[in-house]
């Protein structure tokens, strides 16, 4: 076995990542982005909405637990779960404290998804196919040391993959899906060694994705681990599979499909690339997954002899396969990077068990490549805060006045203190990679994990007021709001359900849908793209076009005004 075995790793090269400095990094890539941030258009914004929307008292009955509306309309394709959560969480909070309560539980998950992948490779990498090759004299890795570097790695991979920032601080059920699709990995991974603790969290990853809006996903990832699992128990260590927890594993796939079946969750849009269309798949891999994609690349290529027989080797099959899946769904389903999400797990995994194949060479490059990118990142956030803040270089300002036309900046210690500490720990840590005396496994996958951390840190605090008049609708709304005055309704007609949210949560509104001009609601708004086809209508009923109040930051999204016309009854 160890003929085809590329891993030689040494004793010194298991060093442990210090704990506190990996659950340090984990929390400062966790907190900024959920908090003192806005809802964001569209997908946040609209989300949010259902949750608030289920979380009103008047939406407790129980059907609501199974078909939530916003604005009255239901949602077929939506995910039930994190709606729950977020909406359970809205209705144990104090008043206006809303949207910190509804990213409660996706703090919770995107947590749980470091630790589910951490878990997963270490006992992927306990397998006697994964561990290094022995030396002659002695001096090689021993297995527990190799298994706890090996997911440090992981762990920092995955928080290194540009894709992950945005969407996994989203109260989307994108985040859900990447949760639980990283419960139903590590659930496969540590079967059999763990067999009760395993089969508990492959139930929960599967009925969690099952919920979450992919129950096609589920079932194919969870039949294809069992498959790898039971064909592939040739390790002495390990815990043979018995009859009895293949029959549970079936059963919980039959309970999945039924629940599916139950809930109308059956909906499998194929939209296959077309030619011209193929080569965003590869930039879109490319820049999501980076620098884990290629990373993981490198590793099926020098564990090749392990992947043509993968049902053998589950610490490459199960993770090629997971990558297979998720990658394949995201093809085959409009090249969506929220799809793409969920495969960024096993992704990490496959990049972990590169760093014990990686030459010198190569290590050196990623090193020197991520110093500069995240550094040249770095730098220009604070370049343009700093313009924003003195004037000085006048461009950046003037580029931000150009872009945010009516923003103004504030200056907050908080934010800039922390944003602060960020950067100098950064520099502490370019200090110590640089040093001659590094030789732990992981040590390829720090800068990269840092240096999201730290840009992800800087946007989130320097450029939060910016991002959040730029992303949230809560200019637009209260620029409407300047012209109708205080409301405590408003009439609808040809707006989206984000549209609709931003102005049941900024405003605290109640929406009611078009109808004739009352007293106590005595405006009605409509999106300019749709003024064409209710135009003769609200004429009928007795609507005359007021005002239009374009989104500050995006000419394309104007609201149109409407009062009662003068004069009629």
């Amino acid at each position: 076995m160890n003929q085809t075995n590329p891993a030689i790793v040494a004793r010194n090269a298991t060093r442990r990542l210090p704990r506190w400095a990996l659950l340090l990094l984990c929390v400062a890539y966790v907190l900024p982005g959920f908090l003192g941030r806005a809802p964001w258009k569209s997908a946040d914004i609209e989300a949010f909405g259902f949750m608030m929307q289920w979380a009103r008292p008047a939406a407790g009955e129980l059907s609501a637990w199974w078909h939530p509306t916003l604005m009255g309309q239901a949602e077929p394709s939506l995910a039930l779960l994190p709606t729950w959560l977020g909406a359970a969480f809205i209705k144990l909070a104090p008043l206006g404290s809303e949207a910190l309560a509804a990213r409660l539980p996706f703090m919770l998950m995107l947590g749980l998804t470091f630790a589910a992948t951490w878990y997963a490779v270490h006992a992927l990498a306990r397998a006697d196919a994964a561990q290094p090759v022995a030396f002659a004299f002695g001096g090689e890795a021993q297995p527990k040391d190799y298994a706890t570097a090996l997911a440090d790695g992981g762990v920092l991979a995955l928080m290194a993959c540009l894709g992950l920032a945005q969407l996994s601080h989203e109260t989307t059920p994108a985040l859900s899906q990447l949760c639980f699709a990283a419960l139903l990995f590590s659930g496969l991974a540590n079967l059999p060694r763990r067999r009760m603790t395993a089969l508990l969290v492959i139930a929960a990853g599967v009925l969690g994705l099952t919920l979450s809006g992919a129950p096609v996903l589920a079932l194919m990832l969870a039949t294809g681990g069992i498959l790898i699992r039971v064909f592939g128990q040739t390790d002495a260590d390990e815990r043979r599979l018995s009859m009895l927890d293949v029959g549970m594993l079936a059963l919980l796939c039959l309970l999945s499909i039924t629940l599916a079946g139950a809930l109308d969750l059956w909906r499998w849009r194929i939209v296959p690339p077309a030619m011209p269309e193929l080569h965003k798949v590869g930039s879109l891999l490319i820049w999501f997954t980076w620098p884990a994609g290629p990373l993981a690349m490198w590793s099926l290529w020098r564990w090749r002899h392990q992947l043509v027989q993968g049902w053998r080797f589950a610490h490459i099959g199960l993770p090629a396969w997971f990558a297979l899946v998720t990658v394949g769904t995201t093809c085959l389903t409009g090249l969506s990077d929220r799809a793409l999400l969920t495969a960024l797990p096993s992704v990490a995994t496959l990049a972990a068990f590169a760093l014990p194949t990686l030459r010198r060479s190569l290590g050196a490059l990623i090193d020197w490549f991520t110093l500069l990118f995240f550094s040249v990142c770095a730098m220009t956030i604070w370049t343009v805060w700093i313009s924003m803040e003195t004037g000085i270089p006048a461009q950046p300002a003037r580029n931000v006045a150009r872009r945010a036309p009516e923003f103004t900046h504030d200056f907050s210690w908080g934010l800039f203190l922390v944003a602060a500490l960020a950067t100098l720990a950064w520099c502490a840590l370019v200090r110590w990679r640089t040093g001659r005396h590094q030789s732990a496994l992981w040590k390829t996958l720090v800068l990269p994990a840092s240096g999201a951390a730290l840009c992800w840190l800087l946007l989130m605090t320097l450029w939060l007021p910016l991002l959040n008049y730029g992303r949230s609708y809560a200019p637009l709304v209260d620029k409407v709001q300047a012209i109708t005055g205080p409301q405590s309704c408003l009439q609808y007609a040809g707006i989206s359900k984000a549209q609709g949210a931003a102005f049941m949560y900024h405003a605290k509104l109640r929406l009611q849908p078009a109808a004739r001009p009352s007293t106590d609601c005595a405006w009605l708004i409509l999106d300019l793209d749709h003024l064409s086809t209710w135009s003769d209508s609200l004429q009928a009923l007795g609507w005359t076009e007021s005002a239009r109040v374009t989104r500050p930051t995006d000419d394309f999204e104007t609201m149109v005004l409407f009062q009662a016309t003068p004069n009629r009854p």
